[in-house]
């Protein structure tokens, strides 16, 4: 009630519907938002990143591609930082992968995140 309050949703229902998801770090989104996270917290991106890629193998993925850029650790100079961890084949249409793209505020300025999750391959 208070939700639907807050979005002035006088005369109309809200049904919000809660889904448990079994692997969760299998998902680019939730994984971007734990990086995020981590980096809000003021962690090393290197090794929030490696975290990032340790959490998503134990999922049961075949591959993994982790980007960050911006002003990484509060250096001048913006640059483009990425891991990848086992088969991420962004040239063929056949493989399904998992895609995000997140935005996460720092102290020092916005950083971006990219992920890419390969998840099975089409015969």
């Amino acid at each position: 009630m208070d939700v639907e309050k807050e979005l002035n949703c006088v005369n109309r229902k809200l049904n919000i519907a809660v889904t448990r998801i079994a692997n969760p770090y299998g998902h680019p989104n939730i994984l971007a938002e734990f990086i995020a996270g981590q980096l809000k917290n003021r962690v090393s991106f290197r090794k929030a990143m490696k975290k990032a890629i340790e959490l998503t193998e134990q999922a049961g993925t075949k591959g993994i591609q982790v980007q960050i850029a911006g002003r990484i650790d509060g250096k001048e100079i913006a640059r483009v930082e990425w891991i990848r961890e086992g088969r991420v084949p962004l040239q063929t249409i056949r493989a399904k992968i998992d895609y995000c793209s997140y935005t996460v505020g720092t102290i020092y300025g916005v950083l971006g995140i990219k992920i890419w999750i390969f998840v099975d391959e089409e015969e």
